[in-house]
């Protein structure tokens, strides 16, 4: 059990720390609107597991992305949601992205999205399926409970590297609030990474 444990553990951390759009975006949210904001939307990704984690536990996972209707609108539902965020930051004003005074999402509103993002991403459910079975120790030990070891590690692990991600990014904000062009990049990044998101998740 611990060797099987220490290399998932091994394995989730390469994977966490490979760039991806989870981290990116939480790169993103730490830069626009601090660390705080990074760490509660990675909260709420790493949250999403949690459900991932039970549907593969059960089976359902299994039978969600045996059906090809229901895995295509969850993919579309999820692609849609992402290109209105993008076309929301597109329509926000780019100049008051640092601003003390301006309106900016709230830490619950992040980490909500952060659990959204994660939930409708169906490409997450196909990797639970692929990576977990291959660190299971025991046939004859309670499967539901290995799922859900592994689970807790992935999570932890997870949590960990991106909030580190955050922690660092939210460090040089002073930095860049002394540069008035920063604002503008920082608009566009996050509309690319919404679009760049829901084009993966669209893709075969």
């Amino acid at each position: 059990m611990i060797e099987n444990v220490l290399s998932f553990s091994l394995a989730t951390l390469a994977l966490a720390f490979s760039p991806g759009p989870d981290n990116i975006y939480v790169l993103t949210q730490s830069l626009v609107n601090g660390t705080k904001s990074g760490i509660a939307t990675t909260a709420g990704l790493i949250s999403g597991c949690i459900v991932h984690t039970t549907l593969l536990a059960f089976g359902v996972s299994a039978i969600i992305t045996a059906s090809e209707s229901i895995f295509y609108g969850i993919k579309v539902f999820g692609a849609l949601y992402l290109l209105y965020l993008a076309y929301s930051v597109y329509k926000s004003d780019a100049s008051v992205t640092f601003s003390e005074d301006a309106p900016k999402k709230s830490n619950w509103e992040l980490f909500k999205i952060g659990v959204f993002m994660n939930l409708v991403n169906p490409k997450i459910m196909i990797f639970f399926l692929a990576f977990f079975p291959a660190f299971l120790w025991s046939p004859s030990e309670n499967t539901v409970s290995q799922f859900y070891i592994l689970g807790i590690v992935f999570m932890v692990v997870s949590f960990i590297v991106f909030s580190t991600i955050a922690l660092l990014a939210g460090s040089i904000k002073q930095f860049l609030m002394k540069s008035k062009t920063v604002g503008p990049v920082l608009k566009w990044l996050q509309i690319v990474v919404f679009i760049g998101i829901a084009v993966f998740i669209l893709l075969p």
